[in-house]
């Protein structure tokens, strides 16, 4: 499945769809590498680590380049040289192909 996400592109989601349900979001991480599920099963996130901030930060901007490019967008959280990140999809208030799609761009980047 891995390969098939990186090939398809996030579908903008204005809601009117039903999120994940854990299961689902399941059967999806299992194809990332160290993404985790938060607990209520409506998120996922990340945390990479860099040499210093500088790193952190042009890790940023690839994730943001790769957002705009996929329209959507995750949440991130920069800690010196540490960079958080966390996916949803908003509008329907949990998981969604299109947050696994950019999970995968964003660790073949």
């Amino acid at each position: 499945m891995n390969n098939d996400l990186l090939n398809k592109k996030c579908i903008p989601c204005e809601g009117g769809v039903l999120p994940f349900d854990k299961e689902q979001a399941e059967k999806y991480l299992a194809e990332l590498s160290l993404w985790a599920l938060d607990e209520k099963g409506t998120g996922i996130s990340k945390e990479y680590k860099f040499k210093d901030f500088i790193e952190a930060i042009n890790f940023v901007d690839k994730v943001a380049k790769i957002a705009e490019e996929e329209g959507h967008h995750p949440d991130i959280h920069v800690f010196y040289n540490k960079v958080l990140l966390n996916l949803s999809t908003h509008s329907i208030g949990g998981l969604s192909e299109n947050d696994f799609i950019l999970a995968t761009k964003i660790d073949a980047r």
